[in-house]
Order: C-alpha cells, then structure tokens, then sequence
C-alpha cells in the first residue's frame, strides 16, 4: 500500500514539476497579491490534478478514447485564456505604482482550477500511468492511496510556487515590480502560444499511441 502512495508523489512531483504558464501565473499572483491569494491558486491547480487522476484511475484507459476529440480545442481554449489573461495583466499594469487591493482568493482559486482543468494532457498522463501500474488499477486501496500521493505532491509543488512568489510581494522596488509584471505578462503569452502550436503535434502523438506520451507537459 505504501508503494501505491510513493509511486502517486512522484507521478504527481512529474506533472507538476515542468514550468509552465500555470507555475508562472502562481508565482506572479504571490508577488502581486501576497501569499493566501497565491496559495488559493496553488490549491486550484492541485485540485484540478485531484480530480484528474481520480477519474483516470477510475475510468483508466477508456478515458483515452472518450476524450481525444476534445484535446485539440481544450487546449486551444486554453492557450486563448491563457493570452487573454495574459494581454489583461498587461493592461492592469500599474505604472504609477500605487497600492491595489489584493485578487480575491476564491476568484483567484476558481480562476486557476478552471485553466487547470482545459489541459486534458493531464488525464491521459494519469490514464497512461494506470495502464503501467496494474498492479494499483486493479485495487481500490491503492488506487486511493496513489491519488492522495499525486495531490499532495501537486499541492506541495505549488505551495512552494506560491511561499517563493509571495515572499517578494511587498518588497520589491516599484519599477523592478513594473518590469516583472511585464515580463511575467509576456512569458504566460509566450507560452500560450507555445500550448497552441503544440496541441496540433500532441494530438497526432495521441491518435498514433497514448502510452508513448512524454509525461511532463510543462503547464
């Protein structure tokens, strides 16, 4: 059983692990708005991981199938939130540099658990995982306990994004805080174009055979 826990936090350290938009979007919200709205993204994107390898260790395999007419455009959906949000920082940048009020943590939860959930590559990822571990797909005691380790090591993983972020907000100097804030801006729209050009290629690799994937898909 403690094999099924410890194979779950390194599956859940993999998926979480890769930079991507999301780890940029936690570390920028710490910066900007201080650690509990930080951490209420970091427990969105944990959640969504939750929720994913539930599903995948539930329904296994057949997810794969079920799924692999919608990778194409959840990920473009993605990538196009992921702009918007992006061109929207930008936007909101304060270049006077006065005080703001801080993202609402429940907002800020939502807002990353829902971008979270558009990147299906998550639950073929968990589906690939139980289809190589038959030994935990086939027990009900496992597969929990393999769940539990995967979100826990996803919700430490973030955790840490968002302690790292937020242990600037406050002191960083005004115009080094404008710089990041378009600099992270310009990274989140950076990789959003690079989820988008990136859907087409991953699609192919799923059609041809999922269990070839490569684990990490930096969200």
């Amino acid at each position: 059983m403690l094999e099924a826990f410890v194979i779950g936090v390194f599956a859940g350290y993999a998926i979480a692990i890769p930079v991507g938009p999301i780890a940029v979007l936690i570390l920028r919200t710490g910066m900007r708005d201080g650690l509990r709205a930080a951490m209420a993204a970091g427990a969105g994107t944990a959640t969504a991981d939750l929720v994913y390898a539930t599903v995948a260790m539930i329904a296994g395999p057949a997810l794969v199938a079920l799924i692999a007419p919608v990778l194409l455009p959840a990920r473009l959906l993605a990538a196009a939130l992921l702009l918007v949000l992006a061109l929207r920082q930008l936007r909101t940048v304060d270049f006077s540099a006065t005080a703001r009020e801080p993202a609402a943590a429940g907002r800020t939860y939502a807002t990353v658990l829902a971008l979270t959930l558009l990147n299906p590559a998550t639950v073929i990822y968990f589906a690939t995982l139980a289809v190589g571990l038959p030994h935990i797909a086939s027990d009900l005691s496992a597969r929990a306990l393999f769940v539990a380790g995967a979100a826990l090591a996803s919700l430490s993983w973030q955790w840490l994004l968002a302690g790292s972020g937020s242990a600037l907000h406050g002191r960083v100097p005004p115009r080094l805080g404008l710089l990041t804030s378009i600099v992270s801006s310009a990274i989140i729209a950076a990789l959003a174009v690079k989820i988008a050009i990136d859907a087409f290629g991953f699609l192919t690799i799923t059609k041809r055979s999922f269990g070839t994937m490569r684990p990490c898909d930096g969200r």
